[in-house]
């Protein structure tokens, strides 16, 4: 029965033990380094660096929702994005081994590249629009897609460079940070893994820091655990019990969410002073098309530019219920002048903005007036 519910069934449902009487429905957060152990360590809890319960719980609810259906479906979760991100590139990859890296992704990609290429293995890097990376994937071990990008949305079509892909024997994961998986789910569109900074939409306030990984070959799946125990970037009991109580309002979130991402990117299409506007879910955006095909829900975050950073500067100024603010996915609108770290290929009046749950008359009313006194209107 649970295969076949929608996405809010599952959201509240995920993960959840049995009720017993008098328990709580949601078990509250263990806090152990140790656990009694006579005999042979053959139980499911044996060190706190190794499994926790309140882990178990949580993992169980992701896979719930990244691979519904699939019991074989198997989740990690880490301290951070960065380390579900780490813990796939690093168990996976050798001296010798060939990685394809998206060129315009996180910001954090380029530390990752310099650190592979430090451990003698080969990465090359290609844009995400136009599938661009097929052109350099001829004998790589793993193929490393983010879609839709971060910051720039462009969106690669998943199954076409699975097929390509696993034609040559490489390994493909999926960094879904931005869709969440209500959003697109990499596994069944066939990727290897399916990897997020739990951080951002999944748990939504902007007060965790989690990541995870999700994958159905088994081997894969205790590679990736391995890396964890090895690295010791374990997530916090309290973080990951927080995590899973946010997971009841994902469905609601996500849905007010990309609604008001697409509200708003209609109101900017119609400002003269905001260029090179990106929002998946535009029906006019270079990447709808191929967006349509394998994404549910298009995202919460809009791109766009404005003429320099002054006017950039002074719009995050003059906004009133829009926090300035890096990250994204989260209930309260931020945006930010991406331009400011210096990480990333955008022009000085870039803005990300991730759109919230507010009223959306509120917000576009709030951004507009600000476009207005950045204008000078």
């Amino acid at each position: 029965m649970a295969e076949h519910w929608g996405d809010g069934t599952r959201a509240v449902r995920a993960g959840l033990p049995e009720p017993v009487k008098y328990e709580p429905a949601l078990p509250g957060p263990v806090f152990a380094a140790h656990y009694h152990l006579p005999g042979d360590p053959t139980g499911p809890y044996t060190y706190g660096r190794d499994e926790n319960p309140t882990w178990t719980h949580l993992e169980r609810a992701v896979g719930e929702l990244e691979a519904p259906g699939d019991a074989g479906a198997r989740t990690v979760v880490f301290a951070s994005g960065m380390a579900a991100v780490s813990s796939v590139l690093f168990s996976q990859l050798r001296a010798g081994d060939v990685a394809v890296l998206p060129d315009d992704g996180y910001q954090a990609l380029p530390l990752v590249r310099e650190q592979l290429e430090a451990y003698g293995i080969e990465v090359r890097t290609a844009p995400t629009g136009g599938d661009a990376q097929l052109a350099v994937l001829d004998g790589a071990k793993l193929l490393w897609l983010e879609t839709p990008s971060n910051p720039g949305l462009d969106v690669c079509d998943i199954r076409r460079l699975v097929a390509a892909a696993h034609a040559g024997g490489t390994l493909v994961a999926v960094d879904n940070t931005l869709a969440t998986p209500l959003g697109q789910r990499p596994l069944e569109l066939g990727a290897d893994f399916s990897v997020a900074s739990d951080t951002k939409g999944m748990t939504g306030h902007g007060d965790i820091l989690l990541g995870h990984v999700t994958c159905r070959d088994a081997a894969l799946a205790a590679a990736v655990r391995r890396w964890r125990k090895i690295t010791g970037a374990i997530p916090g009991p309290m973080e990951a019990w927080l995590a899973h109580r946010s997971l009841a309002t994902l469905q609601l979130r996500v849905e007010r969410q990309c609604a008001n991402a697409l509200v708003l990117a209609d109101a900017l299409a119609g400002r003269d002073d905001v260029t090179r506007l990106r929002h998946p879910g535009l029906p006019g955006d270079p990447s709808h098309k191929v967006a349509a095909g394998q994404m549910r829900r298009f995202g919460s975050v809009v791109s766009f530019v404005l003429a320099d950073r002054e006017q950039a500067e002074r719009f995050l100024d003059a906004l009133r219920l829009v926090d300035d603010a890096t990250s994204f996915g989260g209930v309260r609108s931020t945006a930010e002048r991406r331009g400011r770290w210096g990480g990333d290929a955008v022009p000085e009046g870039f803005i990300r903005f991730s759109v919230g749950a507010e009223d959306p008359d509120d917000l576009v009313a709030d951004v507009l007036r600000a476009l207005d006194a950045a204008a000078g209107r």
